[in-house]
């Protein structure tokens, strides 16, 4: 149960990442694909698969994000790659903050892999 778990938690992370980027790059060419019906559902479903996936993986691990620091900062890299995943997408109004938030997003994600891969917070408590 763990393998296939990981692997599909593994699998929503690319999936999720590509998404992402993909659209980004519509976004700055303007391409009508934005406004498709799939491209507008499919990411809430791969999130949804993400985040399901992740909460099974703290289950059969035992992995209390309040007793591991790597844990909790890596919920709040996902949140900040969410929240700034939207604002580039849907809010940011120039190519300046759409790039900055671009490569602040990407940064989260890295922060977040770091994490997982070291088991070792950037800050302790």
């Amino acid at each position: 149960m763990y393998l296939f778990t990981k692997h599909l938690h593994l699998t929503a992370v690319v999936i999720s990442i590509v998404l992402f980027i993909i659209r980004y790059i519509w976004l700055l060419r303007g391409s009508p694909m934005l406004h498709k019906k799939w491209v507008k559902i499919l990411p809430h479903v791969v999130d949804t698969v993400l985040l399901a996936s992740a909460f099974a993986l703290c289950y059969i691990l035992a992995l209390n994000p309040l007793q591991h620091d790597w844990l909790w900062q890596k919920i709040i890299a996902v949140v900040l790659y969410i929240f700034l995943g939207f604002w580039v997408l849907k809010k940011a109004q120039t190519p300046a903050a759409r790039w900055s938030g671009f490569l602040l997003a990407l940064g989260c994600l890295i922060i977040a892999a770091k994490l997982v891969v070291t088991k070792q917070g950037l800050i302790g408590f």
